[in-house]
């Protein structure tokens, strides 16, 4: 198995769904219901992720080839979105809502769909799988997929005690960092698409 390509898959995806971030979003939206309620939705929206990602992963590249879409100019527009993200991960103030209902099923939407397996989520993962080669590497990036989602639901049991601990200040903080990192890491897209654009 690929080990760098495995801690910089988990890297990556670390800091596209954030799920300290994500935790604390989630109890705010699950805040006042019962433990029952939290615990299935925080289930069902990881395992919707996690197959949703990886079909991207396996059926993207065939599905923009397809298309006619080739993966440098995935990469540069794919740089650009995950861009886009990491500068209203620094610029913008977070804003915690809350679910009215709390019998509404949020394991889609929002939960899932924008916010852990959103278009960056599985740009990124169009991106990382189309540069596998061998078999090593498929199985790292499955094994990143699944550890980053099963820190996510970890995160979300725990969302309680995260908020608690660390408070809005500290999530302010920590999102800026991840939004500099997820920056740099669209640059990088961006730059790769751009040179295999140029070499044709």
């Amino acid at each position: 198995m690929d080990f760098s390509l495995l801690l910089h898959a988990l890297t990556s995806y670390f800091v596209i769904i954030d799920p300290i971030g994500t935790a604390i979003v989630f109890h705010a939206l699950t805040d006042g219901g019962n433990r029952s309620y939290a615990y299935r939705m925080a289930i069902r929206a990881v395992i919707i992720s996690t197959i949703i990602v990886l079909l991207f992963g396996f059926l993207g590249e065939e599905i923009l080839t397809s298309l006619g879409i080739s993966i440098a100019s995935l990469r540069v527009a794919g740089g650009l979105l995950l861009f886009y993200t990491a500068f209203n991960m620094i610029t913008s103030q977070q804003q915690e809502k809350h679910c009215v209902d709390l019998q509404v099923d949020i394991s889609v939407y929002p939960l899932s769909i924008p916010l852990i397996a959103g278009p960056g989520c599985l740009t990124l993962t169009i991106l990382l799988f189309a540069d596998r080669s061998l078999p090593g590497q498929t199985t790292a990036l499955i094994i990143a997929i699944l550890l980053s989602y099963l820190i996510t639901f970890i995160c979300m049991l725990t969302a309680r005690h995260i908020r608690r601990l660390i408070g809005r200040t500290g999530d302010e903080i920590l999102r800026h960092l991840l939004g500099v990192i997820l920056a740099a890491l669209a640059i990088q897209f961006i730059a790769d698409g751009g040179r295999q654009l140029a070499t044709g």
